[in-house]
């Protein structure tokens, strides 16, 4: 069964780089929310969308969806590293039900997975607990994407199977909303990058020490108004927080890729993740959404946005 669901921003520069009080005091009361739900809810399973950031998916091969079956946190930006909780014969049967359901989806016996996913649960999670968690990353920072009817398609299908289950199931989408990271990109990049963006790589603890650091001082110059990165895009995060609470997950159907690049920014494809979560949730019937926290906050480099879903109770006549 569906417990629930939480869409969550996330920014590698939480707890890097300071923004206003009053702000930080609104996300982080949000989270507080958020958590408390997690408490009542009590699931079982956690069942997380995510993109990643170049660090685990590649050029190499580069899926639209792919179900972890076994991962590891790589650890960037402040998150623990290590061997994720994943229930292996759960992930199977959801990788095998959405083959079933039309879904090419792939599978890894060895995700890598960032800050993206790794964040999100840290924040929302009990301390101390090791909440059993499927992970499905969901391609949003290179084209070619999946469109975002194949991306609802695969969260219905996740929906349709985490209600035949007997277990609580909470669903996360992790990303979003508008923000234009300095990410590099293959059509321009050196040849080094490009050979990283192609084949990965495991980074050194000085190459993942300077990557980390141009992100922070990004986000400073976001916030002095001195970045060239594309400006942060309140009125069109406050556009999808608003369908989406009103259960029109479609909203972004007729949008093209350079649309969300134009309007969002490079991360604003992330919304993908919360698309396929809210179509998860709806497979339960209509839900009953709550804008917990919006902001857009310059110094983390994205219009963060915090939303729960539950199934709506029915009417009793």
């Amino acid at each position: 069964m569906i417990s629930g669901t939480i869409c969550i921003s996330h920014s590698p520069l939480i707890g890097s780089v300071e923004v206003e009080s009053e702000t930080r005091h609104r996300f982080f009361g949000a989270v507080g929310r958020a958590q408390q739900l997690v408490v009542d809810l009590d699931p079982d399973l956690v069942v997380i969308f995510h993109p990643d950031h170049i660090n685990g998916f590649f050029y190499q091969l580069l899926p639209p969806f792919c179900v972890g079956v076994a991962g590891t946190s790589v650890g960037d930006f402040g998150t623990a590293p290590g061997k994720l909780n994943i229930p292996e014969d759960a992930a199977r049967e959801l990788a095998d039900h959405l083959i079933a359901s039309g879904i090419d989806a792939a599978l890894s016996y060895n995700m890598q997975v960032d800050h993206g996913a790794v964040q999100p649960l840290e924040m929302l999670l009990p301390p101390g607990e090791s909440k059993s968690v499927i992970p499905i990353f969901v391609n949003a920072a290179a084209a070619p994407r999946p469109t975002f009817q194949r991306v609802e398609a695969l969260g219905r299908a996740v929906g349709t199977w985490a209600l035949q289950q007997k277990r609580r199931i909470l669903i996360i989408g992790s990303g979003g909303l508008s923000h234009d990271p300095p990410v590099p990109s293959l059509e321009s990049a050196s040849l080094a990058v490009r050979q990283r963006l192609i084949h990965g790589g495991e980074l050194d603890h000085s190459q993942r020490y300077a990557r980390q650091a141009r992100v922070i001082e990004e986000g400073r110059k976001m916030a002095a108004g001195s970045s060239e990165l594309l400006a942060l895009n309140a009125e069109w995060d406050e556009m999808l927080l608003a369908a989406f609470s009103d259960g029109r997950i479609d909203v972004l159907h007729a949008a093209s890729d350079s649309d969300i690049t134009n309007l969002g920014g490079r991360g604003g494809h992330e919304v993908r993740t919360w698309v396929a979560a809210l179509a998860a949730q709806s497979s339960a019937g209509p839900y009953l959404a709550t804008k917990e926290f919006y902001a857009a906050i310059p110094e983390w480099i994205a219009g963060m946005g915090l939303l729960t879903a539950t199934t709506r109770p029915t009417a009793v006549a």
